[in-house]
């Protein structure tokens, strides 16, 4: 097992980015390597940690302006080379036709609830580790 994972969490909202860390703690399952976030609250950030490489999943508000995560994580998915699973943010239940639009992995919906996050990061997290080994 690698030491850690990096998990890049965008948000214009420093709540959620805090909501997110929070609900993934240091290690969200014990069967994966601790956690290291990534933060940003613009799209070019997110576009420069992707580049510089070392992003295992990308945690993406859809609730965010002006780029949306379920924009970003289309964009991400077309541009970035072997791009990292990506867990959306969604406002509602009835959102999750979107996430599929976007081509998200996985959605969960805000407030972001600890076990139900903490669950979807860590199946994202061994389904990209397992095929970096």
């Amino acid at each position: 097992m690698q030491s850690s994972a990096t998990v890049l969490v965008y948000s214009d909202d420093s709540n959620t980015r805090e909501q997110v860390r929070l609900a993934a703690g240091r290690r969200p399952a014990p069967d994966v390597p601790p956690v290291r976030f990534v933060e940003c609250a613009t799209l070019p950030a997110v576009l420069k940690a992707l580049d510089e490489g070392g992003i295992d999943v990308c945690v993406l508000d859809g609730e965010t302006v002006p780029a949306g995560g379920m924009g970003v994580c289309r964009q991400i998915k077309d541009e970035v080379f072997d791009c990292p699973p990506v867990l959306l943010l969604i406002g509602r239940p009835q959102d999750a036709w979107l996430a599929t639009w976007s081509r998200a992995e996985a959605a969960v919906t805000l407030p972001v609830d600890p076990v139900e996050f903490a669950a979807s990061l860590a199946a994202l997290l061994r389904s990209r580790l397992s095929i970096e080994a």
